[in-house]
């Protein structure tokens, strides 16, 4: 704690629950994993009814526990590559711009974008399954769709809105200093509002969870690791174009594998 307050002076408490959000997100959808052990006694604590979210597919689960496991997705991947902007929001409380009420705030309109986003990810996969497109492992089980995931992602990180939204997370100081509303619905908006920016960012990274599988814990920190170092100036600046022709290429190699045999 004491370390944190020389961090985050005046908002330790605050960081405290969002750090530890953040990793009890992580420690769900590790239990989840339907290959994770877990100690013998313990499936009367609950996490026989997490590892049920994995058992058959989303479809029969319900979408109640499909919204669940997106919104866990989204807290564990998201909340941290925004870090550097509420970070940033926090440190105008020297200010006395922004007090720990208006951070708390601003956190939770960013939160409840990304909630949106986990609804409507959830009513998508629940379709996709149903019409057999995803695997009980929230997989793509077909190379049109999985190509075609791969192909939209790829062109979208060229895109002026892609840009433009990158632009924003990527200058943080910038962003409050333009938008900035004073109080704590203000900060509420604000966040709202850092939270579709980031969204412009992200969702299309996010929906590859399709190509990888919904609950692959590698492609989120992966995916974790790359939309924060795409959030960074210096470093964002020399990723993003790469990232897109990769993402291409492996787009393009995936729909053509399949038609291969067929020209021979």
């Amino acid at each position: 704690m004491l370390s944190l307050e020389r961090l985050f002076p005046g908002h330790s408490l605050l960081w405290l629950t969002f750090f530890a959000g953040i990793l009890a997100a992580w420690s769900v959808l590790l239990a989840m994993q339907a290959s994770f052990e877990l100690p013998a006694g313990w499936q009367e604590l609950g996490p026989g009814y997490l590892l049920s979210l994995c058992a058959g597919t989303v479809a029969d689960a319900g979408f109640p526990s499909a919204v669940l496991m997106w919104s866990l997705m989204s807290l564990a991947m998201m909340a941290p590559t925004a870090f550097p902007a509420f970070k940033t929001y926090s440190d105008l409380a020297h200010t006395d711009a922004a007090s720990g009420r208006s951070l708390a705030a601003l956190i939770s309109g960013y939160l409840s974008v990304w909630l949106g986003f986990s609804f409507v990810a959830a009513l998508l996969q629940i379709r996709l399954t149903e019409f057999g497109l995803l695997n009980t492992l929230g997989r793509s089980t077909s190379e049109v769709l999985s190509g075609g995931l791969l192909i939209v992602a790829a062109l979208y990180q060229f895109s002026s809105l892609k840009n433009a939204c990158l632009s924003a997370c990527q200058n943080p100081m910038t962003f409050f200093f333009s938008h900035w509303q004073p109080g704590n619905l203000g900060a509420l908006k604000l966040g709202l509002r850092l939270g579709v920016v980031c969204l412009g960012c992200c969702w299309a990274l996010m929906l590859l969870a399709f190509v990888a599988g919904t609950m692959n814990l590698a492609f989120m920190g992966l995916a974790m690791v790359l939309m924060t170092l795409e959030k960074l100036p210096q470093i964002g600046a020399r990723l993003s174009a790469p990232l897109g022709v990769f993402l291409f290429i492996a787009g393009t190699t995936v729909v053509a594998l399949p038609l291969i045999p067929n020209l021979f």
